[in-house]
């Protein structure tokens, strides 16, 4: 039987063997693995950055595994978990990393903390649960070559952590939103959407004031990279994101990941 694909999502960078050490357990149990690098360049320990990186890609990648590791606790009484859902399993630790992406495909089915020993590598430390605990469970779970519940027993999917997401604030002609995520280009994502401007009167093509802290800037919600100078546009994943194109709206305006940033109407 094909093993089904593993998308594996970290903060381990590529200074490090960390990934590729990953990738070798995986091979190790699971020679036929098929593995999908979604994104190492997570900030480190940041794990709202990892939840949303997985959220962004999952219903892109094709059913199968999502290896998930943002691990701040790692060996600290924090759960290692699998998650059984339609899209498929879920490998990680429980503090909120897995919560947006589960609840995208909907919501968990069974849920097992992994304790299993057999399913384990032996390691003298406990620092490094990636590689001991999370890359053995997702080879088996891959491959079939263990049920969900083989890995542990069963905990109450309620009981996980969630991942408290930040809302957009409404007000009579303004919204008030956060930078979610700086991307390579320096585009800017916020969580405010199309509907959220509709509802002080903002649609495509019209000018807006964009207010973070004391500072504001004029700006245009475009369509495109078409516009010179800063603008909005609606992002590839359906969210209004700030942009300067040819340029970089991180570094032009000073934006960074849990900035937060207001939008008004300027009729």
């Amino acid at each position: 039987m094909l093993s089904r694909p593993i998308a594996f999502v970290s903060d381990f960078g590529h200074a490090d063997e960390f990934v590729g050490v990953v990738h070798g357990v995986i091979l190790r149990v699971d020679p036929h693995a098929r593995i999908v690098d979604v994104n190492h360049g997570v900030r480190r320990g940041d794990v709202m950055a990892g939840a949303l990186s997985l959220l962004r890609a999952i219903q892109y990648l094709p059913g199968g595994v999502a290896l998930a590791v943002v691990d701040p606790g790692v060996g600290t009484s924090r759960a290692a978990i699998a998650v059984e859902t339609e899209w498929g399993h879920f490998v990680g630790p429980d503090n909120g990393l897995l919560a947006p992406a589960t609840a995208m495909v909907g919501g968990a089915l069974r849920v097992v903390s992994l304790e299993a020993e057999e399913f384990r590598l032996p390691a003298a430390g406990s620092t490094f649960d990636g590689r001991d605990v999370f890359a053995p469970a997702a080879a088996v779970l891959a491959s079939g070559e263990a049920d969900l519940t083989d890995l542990g027993p069963e905990i109450a999917p309620e009981t996980l952590v969630p991942l408290l997401l930040p809302l957009v604030e409404h007000g009579e002609d303004r919204v008030q939103g956060q930078v979610w995520w700086i991307d390579g280009f320096g585009n800017a994502q916020t969580n405010v959407s199309p509907d959220d401007l509709a509802l002080i009167g903002i649609g495509s093509g019209d000018e807006l004031q964009l207010i973070m802290g004391q500072g504001s800037h004029v700006i245009r919600w475009g369509d495109a990279y078409q516009a010179p100078g800063p603008m909005i546009h609606v992002d590839a994943h359906g969210l209004m994101a700030i942009v300067v194109p040819g340029g970089s709206a991180a570094e032009d305006l000073t934006l960074h990941e849990g900035l937060s940033v207001g939008l008004r109407s300027l009729t």
